[in-house]
């Protein structure tokens, strides 16, 4: 029997590593821009094209390759980061596999410029689909410039499971901001199709949080510090009511990697606990500093997951160290153990020690044994008493009130309204239990359709509204607002990041209109008109709606059902939510 087992070629190994480590744009985007973090680099561009299927572009100013290392770069466990066995216990790099470049040339085209700063020539290397194609001299800045393009070009099965640009690039939005918040000290940039998402200067911390999330989470944001001997641990919380229902902005950080820990979240919710409602999720930036040889980085290629040696005393110091803080700045209660002199000086006064109360003199209370308060009080005269029974008499002998209360109010049987707000019905032979909402919801959408029209009324604000824009609503801003006219807002741009608001539709509160244009800025990219119109018509019905029925009147809801009931009363919404439900009253008097 012949041998069949034979060594794969060095493109289809590449290919199968790829597919580990290539999930999709931001892996790649990931990659680089650790790269260049470990190249030394004080300056990070970001060119993005159609979500980076197409085009990723990362630009740096570090230290460069030369020709031999440019090209060994992008051989199989080629790497500068790890010489033996022993350094992988102790990583200080970002990268140190040797496998992302291999993997990111195997299944796209890659075009490589890079310099050291003392020669006069860099060097240019083109590699298509894993393969080498030529490598020559060039001129260009210090650094590195890498550019990958078409991504999956031969491998259309992957390409043809990449989602659509608006999921795939909030993906590449997502590392960038994860690499960009674990370096403050270095300026990075991000272009998508040639627009600028982000510009990101120098500066501390909470400098890059703000100018990454945006002004307004910056009064919510709680510092929170612990220095002990095996750990450090800083960053900051977001107060109770920049809670969320919705992950996004939580990240955890050690070493200046960022990582994934569903037991450190919750060390953190636990901190919280009994300050948010349920099912919220609290938003914190919290950096970890540790000996590395006390977490192992190396578990799986995207490196987003850490074994920590002592993770369950971590678990306790975020716990501990997040309760204390929320305690300090009156967000909870907290018992603070380090008394202030001034307050123990304050307290000796007022509550002096045992040994100088001889001096003390007890308080006195006098009392007039003599007083009578009832000699000072005059006496009813019989004539007014007689007068009072004659009008109590009169009293008596008048007719009943023919006053009805309640005359006003319909006791209608078939309908009541349920504490939690929702309502009873009772339809023919069976009791439903109705979501006012979501009808309301339903009839209002069915409205619009026949009328094929937006609410374009506009009523003006006493006091205009600023809206503080972060880099990526401020883009989103640019490509609707020719749309915002037509529908009723009037907005400018005051300042730089400012967006002051002077008139809104008709019908949408004034309370409601910062949440309207966080939905509204939630979609990274509208590709039509249509499409963003749709988006609007939904978000401006679910206003309506929750608004309406904040409160309403028994005879409004009967309205409402009439109206429900001529549209054939059907049971779910285009999402598939139910509008209402029949309560089993037979299984109730099975419990009897």
């Amino acid at each position: 029997m012949s041998d069949i087992i034979q060594l794969l070629p060095d493109h289809v190994a590449n290919q199968i590593a790829a597919g580990e480590v290539v999930q999709r744009p931001a892996s790649i985007v990931k990659e680089l821009l650790e790269n260049s973090i470990d190249a030394g680099a004080s300056k990070i561009e970001l060119i993005i094209r159609d979500a980076g299927k197409n085009l990723i572009q990362v630009v740096d100013d570090g230290k460069g390759m030369s020709e031999t290392d440019a090209r060994m770069a992008f051989e199989r466990h080629a790497t500068s980061k790890i010489r033996g066995t022993e350094d992988i216990f102790k990583i200080a790099t970002k990268g140190f596999r040797g496998e992302a470049l291999a993997s990111i040339a195997a299944v796209s085209q890659v075009e490589l410029k890079t310099k050291l700063k003392d020669n006069a020539l860099g060097t240019n290397i083109y590699i298509e689909g894993g393969v080498f194609q030529f490598q020559e001299p060039v001129q260009t800045s210090e650094g590195s410039n890498f550019l990958v393009k078409n991504l999956f070009y031969n491998v259309p099965a992957r390409r043809k499971f990449l989602k659509n640009n608006n999921i795939e690039f909030r993906h590449v939005i997502d590392e960038f901001q994860r690499v960009a918040l674990a370096h403050e000290n270095l300026e990075f940039s991000l272009f998508h199709d040639d627009d600028p998402v982000f510009k990101l200067r120098k500066g501390t911390q909470m400098q890059r949080i703000v100018d990454i999330f945006g002004r307004k989470l910056q009064p919510q944001l709680i510092p929170i510090k612990e220095d002990i001997l095996w750990c450090q641990l800083h960053g900051f919380v977001a107060k109770p009511e920049g809670a969320k229902k919705t992950r996004g902005e939580q990240f955890l950080f050690v070493n200046g990697r960022f990582f994934k820990s569903p037991y450190f979240n919750k060390a953190v919710q636990e901190a919280f606990e009994g300050l948010l409602l349920p099912g919220y999720i609290p938003t914190f930036f919290l950096f970890l500093e540790l000996d590395p040889e006390k977490i192992d980085v190396n578990i799986h290629p995207q490196k987003t997951e850490v074994k920590f040696e002592d993770e369950h005393l971590i678990f306790a110091l975020l716990r501990s160290t997040i309760k204390r803080s929320l305690g300090i700045y009156n967000v909870a209660p907290s018992l603070d153990f380090e008394r202030d002199p001034q307050l123990d000086e304050i307290m000796q006064k007022s509550f002096p020690s045992k040994s100088n109360t001889a001096s003390i003199k007890m308080p006195e209370i006098i009392v007039d044994r003599d007083y009578n308060p009832f000699l000072e009080e005059r006496q009813t005269s019989k004539a007014e008493i007689q007068n009072l029974a004659e009008m109590y008499h009169q009293n008596i002998s008048a007719e009943p009130s023919k006053i009805n209360l309640f005359e006003d109010e319909d006791f209608d049987e078939d309908l009541m309204r349920l504490p939690n707000g929702y309502w009873l019905f009772n339809k023919g032979d069976n009791t439903l239990m109705l979501d006012l909402g979501r009808m309301h919801r339903l009839l209002v959408s069915e409205n619009n359709k026949s009328a094929k029209k937006t609410n374009t009324n506009s009523q003006s604000l006493l006091f205009s509204l600023e809206y503080h824009m972060n880099e990526i609503e401020k883009t989103k801003y640019k490509s609707i607002k020719k749309y915002l006219p037509e529908l009723g807002f009037e907005m400018t741009v005051a300042h730089e990041n400012v967006l002051r608001i002077d008139a809104v539709p008709e019908g949408l509160k004034e309370s409601q209109v910062m949440k309207f244009l966080e939905n509204l800025f939630e979609i990274l990219e509208y590709k039509t008109e249509e499409e963003f119109l749709q988006f609007y018509q939904n978000q401006w019905n679910k206003m309506q709606s929750k608004s309406r029925f904040d409160f309403i009147y028994k005879a409004d809801a009967e309205q409402l059902i009439k109206d429900f009931t001529a549209l054939g009363f059907p049971e779910f919404l285009p999402n598939g939510k139910r509008c209402f439900y029949e309560v089993p009253f037979n299984d109730f008097k099975n419990k009897f």
